[in-house]
């Protein structure tokens, strides 16, 4: 017996992999070779292809759909209506099935409501993709992401909350009190 919950309009199609606790609501369809993590909920009308990888206590709101070669790990939110594709350049009189890009979204990201990821970049962990942001290039954990093509304008804590960073490259997490450091470029989490 299921131990997930899904409404009675869902479609789980045999050999899909569902965790405890997860819930997959109105309308979705979740295909044969998809594995979804614990605790993860799946708005209305949510389509999860073959091959997709869902983490653990994964988001997905309401119009979404997740193709095959996409990796969500952990705690990752994905917003209304987001979009990811898997090839580069479709047509529909050429059948590219063989030239799907993956793209793995890192633990605890965020993608903002209408924002579209091009296949083949990847989020770094905690990265915070604004809505409506198109993504055509790598992201680095903890940054954050806004516009047409997308550009860097700061940084994320793992709390949601915005870094500003001292002369010395450190921030503290308003929300949570955490501190950080920016050295190089990149961000990390100052363990005490």
């Amino acid at each position: 017996m299921a131990n997930y919950f899904s409404h009675d309009t869902a479609i789980i199609d045999p050999g899909a992999t569902i965790g405890n606790g997860s819930k997959i609501w109105h309308f979705s369809h979740i295909m044969s070779g998809a594995v979804i993590g614990k605790n993860c909920n799946l708005g209305q009308n949510v389509f999860v292809a073959n091959g997709v990888v869902l983490g653990n206590n994964v988001k997905v709101q309401n119009n979404v759909s997740i193709y095959e070669g996409v990796t969500c790990d952990d705690d990752v939110f994905l917003g209304p209506s987001m979009v990811f594709t898997n090839v580069m350049n479709p047509r529909s009189a050429v059948n590219r099935k063989g030239e799907y890009m993956k793209t793995t979204v890192g633990k605890g990201a965020t993608i903002g409501a209408n924002a579209t990821i091009v296949c083949g970049h990847n989020i770094g962990a905690y990265a915070f993709i604004g809505a409506g942001t198109v993504v055509t290039k790598e992201v680095k954990p903890y940054a954050l992401m806004v516009g047409n093509p997308a550009r860097q304008i700061g940084w994320m804590s793992e709390h949601g909350e915005r870094l500003h960073f001292n002369e010395k490259g450190e921030a503290v997490c308003p929300g949570s009190g955490m501190k950080y450091q920016l050295s190089n470029g990149t961000v990390a989490p100052v363990s005490e």
